[in-house]
């Protein structure tokens, strides 16, 4: 894995060679001279986040209003009678 690093400037000068660095590592991205940003791939994202995304995450995502959100159903119903004693 190679570890790439870039300046704002850089990186708006040439977005597409900072795409192809970060399919060999991830690409820090700096803003007068500290880390601001990473830039990875969405295998290495998926990888670290553990490939999922929380409801909340998903109602968020910009320009994507409409989804599929096919819950689990539960077995059985969702009451159960009450054990006592």
């Amino acid at each position: 894995m190679t570890v790439t690093t870039l300046t704002s400037r850089e990186f708006n000068q040439d977005t597409s060679g900072a795409k192809k660095a970060a399919q060999r590592g991830p690409v820090f991205i700096t803003d007068r001279g500290r880390p601001a940003h990473v830039l990875l791939t969405i295998e290495d994202y998926r990888r670290l986040t553990g490939g999922t995304m929380s409801l909340v995450e998903a109602v968020a995502q910009p320009g994507a209003p409409d989804f599929e959100f096919e819950p689990p159903r539960t077995g059985g119903g969702i009451f159960k009678p009450a054990k006592l004693g």
